[in-house]
């Protein structure tokens, strides 16, 4: 299934330049240092504490923001692996990819969204995570961020959307008009696979989701539970749900590496050039198993991402966000020293959004706690 070598972003040339020039290090490839740079930065360990889906207040076993991440990395390397791409690319884009998400899950996303339309600005996660590698990580004497290469950078942006050049000019740098190169399409599947199947298990762990009322509702989860359920008649109902959880995901990666291989070839992509020209993004599943991928992904939002259990978190997390929002706004002089010195730049209300972006699910709580009584006194 190796696709032509000259698909695959090398690594050396164009793709590996740093906007802050540094020397070639001895034994480790470009990318394996952005890789160690995204491992060691205090955003990515702030991931740990940043909801996926489920809050810590269910249980210590669902994924955190930061398990997800690593589940993604391992399905993406999986996949590039098989295509013959750049590896270590791709596992730095996995690592990074989630990295701008504000606490609280996408609820918290939402709420910061609305807090930032009032003054006509909006959040968004992958130019979030953009402003973290190059401007909020502090970690070297020479330059601010992590100088990461311009591969890694152009990833973060485009693995998931495109951007319009007439409406973010300031991303001209990264070949707007041009389709992502391979290892950066798969970081946008591989994500929809590892939460895909995740959620359905933190789901089922959690009891919202049912076995019989998910067998009914999605068919792909039936084309693999139901034999599952034939050849381990003895076994419990968790390790059948186990295994028929694992033949989905293998369901999911051999289409997504059969059909990007198929598309591919025939459109007698050789290079990357190649893959830029495209007029289309050339991962992706067949027209067979997307259909499945969608129905499934519409039953987790209808009874999952929505389910009036979790209602409770995404009003605390709507709360909690705004309310730190408007109180930062109303009296900027709150905030730390080192977000002040940046409103003169920035303007308060995207600096106030930066601070509230930059926090654990637990520190963001605390402030608001901590507002609630100076409120009190």
């Amino acid at each position: 299934m190796a696709l032509p070598p000259a698909c695959a972003v090398p690594s050396d040339g164009p793709l590996t330049a740093r906007k802050y020039p540094e020397p070639l290090h001895p034994y480790r490839l470009p990318f394996e240092r952005d890789r160690a740079r995204i491992l060691h930065a205090r955003a990515f360990r702030r991931l740990a504490g940043k909801t996926q889906v489920f809050t810590n207040r269910y249980s210590d076993h669902f994924r955190s923001r930061l398990t997800h991440t690593m589940e993604v990395a391992q399905i993406a390397r999986t996949i590039c692996r098989v295509l013959g791409l750049n590896e270590e690319l791709t596992e730095a884009l996995a690592l990074v990819h989630d990295i701008g998400h504000p606490p609280f899950g996408h609820a918290g996303e939402r709420a910061l969204d609305d807090a930032l339309k009032e003054h006509g600005l909006r959040f968004d996660h992958n130019l979030h995570a953009l402003r973290i590698v190059e401007h909020f990580e502090s970690r070297y004497a020479e330059f601010r961020g992590l100088n990461l290469t311009l591969a890694v950078r152009e990833g973060i942006i485009k693995h998931s959307r495109d951007y319009s050049a007439a409406e973010h000019p300031e991303l001209a740098e990264y070949f707007l008009d041009q389709q992502p190169p391979l290892e950066a399409q798969i970081i946008d599947l591989a994500d929809e696979i590892a939460y895909l199947t995740a959620d359905f298990d933190d789901g089922f762990e959690a009891e919202i989701l049912s076995l019989e009322h998910t067998s009914a509702g999605v068919r792909l989860f039936e084309r693999f539970y139901a034999p599952m359920q034939e050849k381990y008649a003895g076994a419990s109902e968790k390790l059948i749900f186990n295994e028929a959880l694992k033949r989905i995901l293998n369901a999911l990666v051999d289409d997504l590496l059969e059909e990007t291989t198929r598309r591919v070839r025939a459109d007698g992509i050789a290079a990357l050039e190649d893959v830029r020209r495209a007029p289309e993004r050339l991962v992706g599943f067949s027209d067979a198993m997307e259909n499945l991928r969608m129905e499934a992904k519409r039953y987790l939002y209808a009874n999952l991402y929505n389910a009036p259990e979790l209602e409770r978190d995404h009003e605390e997390a709507e709360r909690v966000t705004r309310t730190l929002f408007h109180a930062w706004m109303a009296d900027p002089s709150l905030l730390p020293p080192a977000h002040l010195a940046e409103i003169a730049k920035e303007g308060a209300p995207q600096v106030v959004a930066d601070y509230i972006a930059g926090m654990t699910d637990q520190y963001a709580l605390t402030k608001y706690r901590e507002w609630k009584e100076q409120r009190e006194e």
